[in-house]
């Protein structure tokens, strides 16, 4: 039966390795390059975004209230015929 204190060390080697090769490297120069590319493009963040939806709802029921108030004078007013 192997020794748990051997497995660990095994272990222990493995990923420090794995920290300092070839594969960390890579890791890091893809996380560089998707960083590169998201900061051109034009994104916001969640909390940029959270904020717009609210305005963009308050806005809406804004509008809402306001056509209901214009239908309601349209209907109070008297039509005239068109002039010619």
């Amino acid at each position: 039966m192997l020794n748990p204190k051997i497995l660990d060390d095994f272990s222990a080697r493995l990923a420090e390795l794995a920290a300092s090769g070839p594969a960390h490297d890579l890791d890091k120069n893809a996380r560089a390059l998707l960083n590169g590319l998201f900061a051109r493009l034009d994104f916001v963040t969640r909390e940029e975004f959270e904020v717009q939806r609210e305005l963009l709802a308050r806005a809406r029921e804004k509008l809402a209230t306001l056509e209901a108030r214009v239908a309601a004078l349209d209907a109070q007013t008297p039509r005239l015929p068109p002039q010619q």
